[in-house]
């Protein structure tokens, strides 16, 4: 039994060429794949349909070997299908789902420590279905600020690849006929020819440069260093650094909703989180507001020690923690920042889109004036 995800909608473009709508396609595409943060090897997109088809034919009364059997018969991908294979024969030997899910090392800690909460406390329909949620949302989140910078990003490449063309190819032929020429250039043009020389010289060597850069900084994603100061700058960007915050800090509440949901023990439920979550501040964050729960702090006064857990969600965990009802204010505050993020993406691609066409019109003008001007002169010489 699938599930099947609707297709987000594509980025709307004024009446495009058949060629610009297939590039753009493909690179829309390219850049829609899901984002992952728990480097388990399996993609959020399974991971929901896999969590849903388990809730759906269990809570219809099936036992756990048809259900297999069912879901193993429905994929489409080899791989995918030896993976629930591996899981039935494990559950078959006599292991339970958490412990089948953690055999395969495709699923994280999250994942199967959520579903042994489950079996243990007889709400394992529940659990499976809050996953499924769960990824679900992430998902959303996900495409939801690809799609905000998507556009954006093509049309500020385009701009980039049409300065770099004039500059190497277009202001040179200009330059040729400027030689003629007698007189004095205006400054701009000179200005102009100047980097016309520098682009033309140098842009071999900053190419690979910048090719060696990207590769480099890709190869030390994963090292402390990185993603320190990575999120650092993540965090400084205006609205985008906000946005990104409330992402995570809306998955931070979706998980320790369904944890505490399920009765589990606030410490676990925080180291739980801490191993999947995926973003240096607040993983670091966790690690210390651990320790703290454990020596007799609160989870709100450990909390208000870290910037990255915003005043308002810090006031709710207090109010939840008040009335022992901390899954009820988790889960308002994930439905908040979600609605939010949904909103600030849209805002997104609403500013940044004329922005990139002002700014490519205004470069584009700007070479082309300087151009123009002597030819102007020089026509003007000879009336």
């Amino acid at each position: 039994m699938a599930v099947k995800i609707a297709p987000r909608p594509q980025a709307q473009k004024a009446n495009p060429s058949a060629s610009e709508k297939g590039i753009l396609e493909t690179i829309l595409a390219f850049m829609q794949k899901d984002i992952q943060l728990g480097g388990s090897g399996l993609n959020d997109k399974f991971k929901e349909s896999f969590f849903m088809d388990l809730y759906v034919l269990l809570s219809a009364g099936v036992d756990v070997k048809s259900t297999m059997e069912l879901m193993i018969k429905e994929q489409k991908k080899d791989k995918e299908r030896q993976l629930i294979t591996d899981i039935k024969e494990n559950i078959i030997q006599g292991a339970t789902m958490s412990e089948a899910l953690k055999k395969t090392d495709k699923f994280s800690p999250y994942d199967y420590f959520s579903v042994q909460i489950g079996e243990e406390t007889g709400k394992i329909n529940e659990v499976l279905q809050n996953l499924s949620g769960f990824y679900t949302n992430k998902i959303k989140q996900s495409r939801q600020v690809v799609s905000a910078l998507s556009y954006p990003v093509v049309v500020l490449t385009a701009s980039i690849g049409a300065i770099a063309f004039m500059m190497q190819f277009v202001v040179p032929m200009f330059s040729d006929i400027f030689r003629t020429m007698k007189g004095d250039l205006p400054w701009i043009t000179k200005m102009i020819l100047r980097l016309s020389n520098v682009v033309k010289t140098y842009s071999p060597l900053f190419f690979l440069m910048l090719i060696g850069g990207i590769a480099a900084l890709y190869m030390q994603r994963e090292k402390l260093w990185f993603r320190k100061y990575g999120s650092r700058l993540i965090l400084a960007i205006p609205l985008i650094g906000e946005i990104m915050q409330k992402v995570y800090l809306a998955r931070f509440c979706s998980s320790m909703a369904l944890l505490t949901a399920a009765k589990v023990p606030l410490v676990r439920a925080i180291k739980l989180v801490r191993q999947m979550i995926g973003f240096y501040p607040i993983e670091t964050s966790l690690d210390q507001i651990e320790k703290d729960i454990i020596n007799g702090k609160s989870l709100n006064e450990s909390m208000n020690s870290y910037s990255i857990y915003l005043d308002r969600m810090i006031s709710l965990v207090k109010v939840g923690e008040e009335v022992n009802r901390l899954e009820l204010f988790f889960d308002k505050i994930n439905i908040q920042y979600t609605a939010e993020v949904d909103h600030k993406t849209s805002l997104i691609g609403t500013f940044l889109e004329p922005i990139m066409i002002i700014f490519l019109g205004l470069v584009v003008g700007t070479i082309l004036i300087a151009m123009y001007l002597p030819l102007f002169s020089l026509g003007s010489m000879m009336k």
